[in-house]
């Protein structure tokens, strides 16, 4: 087993992790991220057009948005749950394994759907189970990565968000091309990361001072983290869910940004070379950012860095909706996003209020995630149906991310 040595549930790591451990959390996180991203991509458009080709956008935003709010909602509980749990088989790895079971039973549900209220109850499953994985893979990184390693695998998960983006395009428009095949393929990957990374690594278990939760008025008040309390966590978060909120914007309708915008003869295709061109820039910016930022220990010039040219990329098309400028924002949006996630996790782990509550807070921290895909698909429906189209859904994306980097700029414990 990599990793058999069990860490202290609450100590700061000071051990590097091995490249063993980082590359099983690496496959867990590329299939978690895959089971998400395939589907909102390319799957649930292409379903949304299949049962309802009238109103695709407002089917897709409905989806989206309310699965989002599930997801909005089951991350920071089942991070609260697994920082409390007891069990001889670790706190984590228990909730990871039951998350991608149930995301991966949404996916089946999604490629039996046969209408639009089907498709919400199989993404509600799906958000609900990756959304608890989210929360527990997330909080490994504090669990078991010393401060000064961070940033590089910082950049590694945010690789993987890409990879898995890539990967489940790939999977779904050339090796599985039928809609049910596409999503029962995507379950499979789920399930195959989550199971090799819980079997193959160890897991802390909870300390007697994390007792359970009980009643609703106690679940509640234990998820809220003090702005005036934690201004840095605060600040932090609201970087990470304006770049997300940013991110959202400007790549949800992409498929159908080339096809009724750009009107690409082929839109699958051409989002699958926007997604080649994103993936190898991110990989790029997140190694080389990651690098830098671990060797130097500086975090904050980076982010702005990164909000920067990613705000750039949105503003290529704003100005021309060709396919010429997909082809030089892709790269632009892949290197920012990147560079962003090299560091955004160490910082974030960084302004964790309290040791004992690393995965409620990171679950929290993930509502910066899932917040943004229940705002960006009601947002964007209503600018493209009357608030300036594409460019200005583009130019909103842009705004989004250029404030991003001024929240970064009110964390004062993190260079």
């Amino acid at each position: 087993m990599t990793g058999t040595h069990v860490p202290d549930a609450l100590a700061e790591p000071v051990v590097p992790v091995r490249a063993g451990w980082v590359g099983l959390l690496f496959g867990a996180n590329t299939g978690l991220w895959l089971g998400i991203y395939a589907p909102i991509q390319v799957l649930l458009p292409e379903q949304a057009e299949l049962l309802d080709g009238a109103h695709k956008e407002l089917a897709f935003g409905i989806v989206t948005g309310v699965g989002a709010l599930v997801a909005l909602l089951t991350n920071p509980l089942v991070g609260l749950a697994s920082d409390r749990t007891r069990s001889r088989f670790g706190r984590r790895h228990p909730w990871t394994l039951a998350g991608a079971l149930c995301g991966a039973l949404g996916l089946v549900v999604l490629a039996l759907a046969g209408h639009v209220a089907v498709m919400v109850a199989g993404w509600c499953l799906v958000q609900a189970g990756l959304g608890g994985m989210l929360a527990t893979l997330t909080s490994a990184v504090p669990d078991r990565v010393p401060v000064g390693q961070r940033a590089r695998i910082g950049g590694l998960v945010g690789i993987s968000q890409m990879l898995g983006t890539v990967l489940g395009a790939v999977l779904v428009t050339v090796v599985v091309t039928s809609l049910p095949g596409g999503y029962l393929a995507c379950a499979a990957v789920v399930v195959v990361g989550a199971v090799a990374f819980v079997l193959r690594t160890a897991d802390s278990t909870a300390v007697a001072s994390n007792r359970p939760v009980r009643g609703r008025r106690a679940v509640v008040a234990g998820l809220w983290v003090s702005p005036r309390r934690h201004p840095d966590f605060a600040w932090a978060w609201g970087c990470h869910f304006l770049i997300n909120l940013g991110n959202a914007l400007g790549t949800f309708f992409l498929l159908f940004f080339l096809a009724d915008a750009v009107h690409y003869a082929d839109p699958d295709t051409g989002l699958l070379i926007m997604m080649g061109l994103y993936g190898v820039a991110l990989v790029i910016g997140g190694l080389v950012v990651g690098f830098l930022s671990d060797r130097t220990g500086r975090r904050k010039p980076f982010v702005l860095a990164a909000a920067v040219v990613m705000a750039a990329a949105a503003i290529v098309l704003v100005l021309w909706q060709t396919w010429p400028a997909a082809l030089a924002a892709s790269p632009l949006l892949g290197i920012g996003f990147g560079a962003y996630w090299a560091v955004a996790l160490a910082i974030l782990t960084e302004v964790l209020p309290a040791a004992q509550d690393r995965a409620k807070d990171l679950g929290v921290v993930n509502v910066a995630n899932a917040l943004p895909q229940v705002i960006a698909p009601l947002a964007a429906t209503g600018i493209l149906a009357g608030m300036g189209g594409y460019p200005g859904l583009f130019a909103a994306s842009a705004v989004a991310t250029l404030a991003a980097g001024a929240f970064i700029l009110g964390v004062r414990s993190v260079r």
